[in-house]
């Protein structure tokens, strides 16, 4: 007789859902004895469950997740994309508690921007919307303007399309275009997807330019426009499930 198909979801998952922790946090916290079902603490998050009803984490319930939400902010530079610094520097949080309305839910970046990094900073309270938007495999553009000073021809950012590989590193398809201007200190637009750890810095550093200024101007269909330095908007829920269906789609 063939094995009864399991049912429910990863508890991981669908505390990622509930906006708790990305799954590899929710991971750590199962492993740190922090989450408990019906009363007994978890040893492992190899376990499926229909929905959180009886779940704590740190002895406190679970509430039900609520529809996925996206803000967008305009992160000024001199800001640490983290809940907490060690060296004490200000976080993004420091400025959204001025940024967002009350009651606003728990909320987690989607992606980083740089301490010097400028720009479009998504943020959501869908663990799992979180984990889509980030993974490459799901193709999700995002697009900067970097200021950089050097030469650089229309010619060599057009090679990048085919990816480029530095200091062991392989970095895919990057469309780069240079905007017109004269002097030695010029914008480029870029656009990529896979959002590597200082990618367009260390791309244009390749090339012998030295970036002065990095500004993303726009993470999916959603775009940085006019949005003021150091504010926060909500995105129209139907625009929200609109690109997530996109996205299912798409993997």
């Amino acid at each position: 007789m063939p094995a009864l198909p399991e049912t429910g979801d990863r508890i991981a998952k669908l505390l990622a859902r509930a906006g708790v922790a990305s799954r590899r946090e929710v991971e750590r916290m199962i492993a740190d004895g922090r989450v408990a079902v019906d009363g007994k603490v978890l040893d492992t998050p190899a376990i499926k469950l229909e929905s959180l009803k009886g779940v704590t984490v740190d002895g406190n319930p679970v509430a039900a997740p609520e529809a996925p939400r996206l803000f967008a902010f305009h992160k000024p530079s001199g800001l640490i994309t983290a809940e907490r610094d060690p060296a004490g520097r200000p976080t993004i949080y420091t400025a959204l508690r001025n940024a967002l309305p009350k009651n606003t839910p728990r909320l987690m970046p989607v992606g980083r921007l740089d301490f010097t990094t400028e720009g479009l900073l998504l943020l959501t309270n869908d663990g799992e919307l979180k984990r889509a938007m980030e993974l490459p495999a799901s193709g999700v553009p995002r697009t900067y303007r970097a200021r950089a000073f050097g030469d650089v021809s229309q010619a060599q950012l057009d090679d990048l399309m085919e990816g480029v590989e530095i200091d062991g590193v392989r970095y895919g398809s990057i469309e780069a275009d240079l905007e017109r201007g004269s002097g030695r200190n010029r914008w480029i637009e870029m656009t990529l997807t896979e959002g590597k750890n200082r990618e367009v810095r260390r791309v244009l550093e390749h090339l012998g330019l030295k970036v002065n200024r990095l500004l993303r101007t726009a993470y999916g269909p959603f775009e940085l426009a006019d949005l003021p330095r150091g504010q926060a908007v909500e995105i129209r829920q139907s625009d929200v499930e609109r690109f997530r269906k996109s996205l299912k789609r798409g993997r």
